[in-house]
């Protein structure tokens, strides 16, 4: 029987505490502000946990952070799992594997790789570790809520067992790490945008590294930290000043992000000038680290599908009047260059107005027939194309495009108001990247472009 409840006081790390003390199989369940976590436990261990926040960004995010780790799971392959496994991408479901459709999709993409063999089992254990503790991690915020514990009519393939005490230890000095930034800090998922002037910028702060100045316009800090292959603390330490100084400033996080619960003030607060402490190395709150920390890499001993619990370690480780340019973004070298076709005019503006700000040049095309010239002449890095437009339509553009060795690796992406099966299985056979389903909004089409270019 399913157990339900609501909790005010009752903390989520006792709540977790005490599942892990049962010799059950279960699920527990905790919904807050329209997110649901769930975390599944078996014999008081953590088979997975994850939340229903954008699940594919966070496996994208940590297969990239790994990538030395699991070299196999190239590109091309995290393409393949979002078109396989990510629900929008999702083509058709088999009847008869009802129990696959109710197992998280992205657990399932890992169970997956593990099964094509782009993962041994260690380094699957690693990456669901590694995902576990970003999620356990943002549990621990939760204040009040719903709960249940579920009896799983399914069971998820064991591919590890986590110790919920060693999870625990590690996600909170994580959150004690970011609480030394409160409150100029509330969120990892934060948007840093630099101010850096005349009147603004302290000739006697540190100086910022150009590449992640480059990248400090629309992404999140967590994300910046996979772009730029640094540690979370140690890329907000290295903002801190800057944004004390108001050189940067900190944008809410975008949806759905903004919906994950903020490093609460009545968590233990640490002083101002403490020492923080990452990997048994300690710092300054507020002062750049003189030589560069190393990320949290000691791998909790985790049982691998046997029951003996091996030690891993984890290393550090991403023109004619058809056609408009923004002049100042290429005046500005940025580092891409996106082109975008589209038969309709206020869709091109839209996209160049969502991009105007970012480390892109944005090519813009209205007349299909003619784009296959323009493409070839700018030799974009990503290609955004319209599905159905008047004298060619994008799945044969697209092919086109395929068929020319210089574009065989740039990343297509559809961008279309049509959300049907039969398109998306078009999509995949003519060699699509990615799909963008019309409305979209800023965020989803920066979530495309880390995907593809950062």
């Amino acid at each position: 029987m399913n157990n339900t409840g609501t909790f005010k006081k009752l903390s989520p790390e006792s709540l977790l505490r005490q599942l892990t003390n049962s010799s059950d199989t279960t699920c527990l369940q905790v919904s807050k502000n329209s997110v649901t976590w769930s975390i599944y436990l078996d014999q008081g261990k953590i088979i997975y946990a994850t939340h229903s926040v954008e699940p594919f960004d966070r496996l994208e995010r940590h297969i990239r952070r790994l990538s030395q780790q699991i070299p196999l799971v190239t590109n091309e392959v995290r393409i393949q799992l979002r078109m396989r496994f990510e629900p929008d991408w999702q083509t058709q479901l088999d009847e008869s594997d009802q129990e696959n459709a109710l197992q998280p999709p992205e657990y399932q993409a890992i169970h997956w790789l593990l099964t094509e063999k782009y993962l041994v089992s260690q380094q699957a254990a690693l990456l669901i570790q590694e995902l576990v503790k970003e999620v356990i991690e943002s549990f621990l915020l939760i204040r009040e809520g719903t709960y249940e514990l579920i009896s799983p009519v399914y069971i998820l393939p064991r591919i590890c067992k986590l110790d919920a005490e060693n999870i625990l230890d590690r996600c909170q000095k994580r959150l004690q790490n970011w609480l030394s930034f409160a409150p100029e800090i509330s969120s990892p998922f934060q948007r840093p945008y630099l101010l850096i002037n005349g009147k603004f910028y302290n000739q006697q702060l540190p100086e910022l590294q150009q590449n992640l100045t480059t990248w400090m316009k629309g992404f999140s800090l967590r994300h910046l930290a996979v772009i730029m292959n640094l540690d979370e603390a140690e890329l907000a330490n290295t903002l801190y000043p800057h944004i004390l100084q108001g050189s940067i400033i900190l944008h809410q996080p975008d949806p759905p992000f903004d919906k994950l619960p903020p490093i609460c003030e009545n968590l233990p607060f640490t002083p101002e000038n403490s020492i923080i402490k990452t990997n048994g190395k300690s710092l300054e709150r507020g002062l750049v680290p003189k030589n560069r920390l190393k990320a949290d890499t000691l791998v909790t001993t985790t049982s691998v599908l046997k029951e003996d619990n091996p030690q891993l370690i984890l290393s550090n480780s991403t023109q004619s009047e058809l056609e408009t340019v923004n002049t100042a973004t290429i005046t500005a070298k940025k580092p891409y260059k996106i082109i975008s076709v589209d038969d309709s005019p206020t869709i091109l503006k839209e996209i160049s107005r969502c991009l105007q700000d970012e480390n892109v040049a944005v090519v813009t095309i209205n007349d299909p027939v003619k784009a296959v010239m323009s493409i070839i002449r700018h030799k974009p890095d990503l290609i955004l194309l319209d599905l159905n437009m008047a004298g060619i339509d994008g799945y044969e553009l697209c092919r086109i495009i395929r068929n020319n060795s210089m574009f065989k690796e740039v990343p297509v992406i559809f961008v279309t108001g049509s959300k049907g099966i039969v398109d998306k299985v078009k999509a995949r056979m003519v060699g699509a990247s990615g799909y963008l389903t019309k409305p979209f909004t800023r965020a989803e089409l920066l979530k495309m472009i880390f995907m593809h270019l950062a």
